[in-house]
């Protein structure tokens, strides 16, 4: 399959994705909705109105929307400065939250709709039971009717519980509610196969078929004025969807119609189709969510068995481990070059598997004295992440 496809395929492709997509995460950030001098209360208000279109075509729609930290600032007549102290980012965020969602229910009221606000930290999704809660609350703002508004929770969040951004964000929001579609609204118009400011040659890329390394390279051509997440976090969080099975667009957030012409089928933007190789929701959540604890190094026969076979890893084919897991731990494993090809769920603590690495499993019981299983991360428990590195 082709990185683009041609400009009948790409209007096909769109129209036929559009007309499907029953539940939509729309995301829009800070390049989009800020300037300056704070939140631009006019963008909101035309934000309000294309999504209370949206639901009135029938769709479950959910917005992830940055913003707080610039309505803090705004209210407090604080200009922005690069390298600010967290802790001013999170006092900035506390006042500043209120009034985002303030002005969103000013503006969803015009149209008649209610909505609601979920603020969420990494924690609350890289725990199972707390995953599914989530995704229950939202399913159920759904059949109460209500739009679902969710940032991260900016006031609390410490390194180790952030998201990193909110393209991020509206992928695992996506995947986890089965969304069709998810849209990330920015300031750039499209991905281009080159940097059009100083490349004339440069052409807008309109539908992606599949995201390869090709494309995570061209992301470095475009980026944004303003906000934490460039165009790679963008590709990165539409490869995540496509990876579950849905589609995804980048494009122009601050065009007057953006939505009402995405779903007209109109060419603009970028598209990107979904994966023909979708994940389970367990396995995305492996995948995806959990954040590695540590790292295992594999020799070339165990990255073809991985990567290309589908087979369980065992002691024989790991070379390093980096890191210091238990039982149950996400791990992520990677060739000898330092490409990155799975992640799993770890049977063997960290002081264990170096022991047993290089051994065949018949080999366990003697090195260990116990033997939970023949495999270190079992097939069920493995997700691969890049096929071309096990090759």
């Amino acid at each position: 399959m082709t990185i683009q496809v041609s400009r009948e395929e790409g209007l096909y492709y769109r129209q036929t994705h559009f007309d499907k997509a029953k539940r939509v995460v729309v995301k829009v950030g800070s390049a989009v909705l800020t300037s300056k001098k704070g939140l631009e209360i006019g963008i909101i208000d035309n934000l309000a109105r294309q999504l209370s279109f949206l639901r009135e075509t029938g769709r479950e729609v959910i917005l992830v929307s940055s913003g707080a930290v610039a309505a803090g600032r705004q209210r407090l007549g604080r200009e922005k400065h690069p390298n600010v102290p967290l802790r001013e980012k999170q006092a900035l965020a506390a006042i500043g939250q209120g009034l985002l969602m303030q002005a969103y229910e000013h503006a969803f009221a015009r149209y008649n709709r209610e909505v609601a606000q979920v603020l969420l930290t990494h924690s609350d999704l890289s725990h199972r039971s707390r995953y599914l809660n989530v995704r229950n609350t939202i399913c159920s703002l759904f059949e109460f009717g209500v739009i679902p508004i969710i940032n991260e929770n900016d006031t609390v969040s410490v390194e180790e519980l952030r998201f990193g951004d909110n393209d991020t964000l509206s992928a695992l929001i996506a995947n986890m509610i089965n969304a069709d579609m998810c849209i990330i609204l920015t300031d750039v118009d499209c991905l281009y196969t080159g940097n059009p400011t100083n490349d004339s040659s440069a052409r807008p890329i309109y539908t992606v078929s599949k995201i390869t390394k090709e494309v995570e390279r061209m992301a470095g051509n475009t980026s944004s004025s303003l906000g934490t997440g460039g165009m790679q976090t963008k590709i990165k969080a539409a490869k995540m969807v496509a990876a579950r099975g849905g589609s995804s667009f980048i494009g122009p957030g601050r065009n007057i119609e953006i939505l009402k012409e995405l779903f007209s089928g109109d060419l603009i933007g970028t598209f990107f189709l979904p994966s023909t190789d979708k994940l389970t929701s367990r396995k995305h959540w492996i995948a995806h969510v959990l954040r590695p604890q540590g790292y295992l190094v594999l020799d070339s026969g165990a990255c073809r068995a991985v990567g290309n076979k589908g087979k369980s890893l065992l002691p024989s084919g790991i070379k390093e481990v980096r890191g210091r897991f238990k039982v149950g731990a996400s791990v992520h494993c990677m060739d000898e070059q330092g490409e990155l090809l799975a992640a799993g769920l770890i049977n063997y603590r960290s002081e264990d598997v170096e022991k047993i690495m290089g051994k065949k499993s018949s080999d366990i019981q003697e090195i260990l004295g116990f033997k939970d299983s023949d495999e270190v991360i079992g097939r069920d428990n493995l997700v691969v992440l890049n096929k071309e590195s096990g090759t």
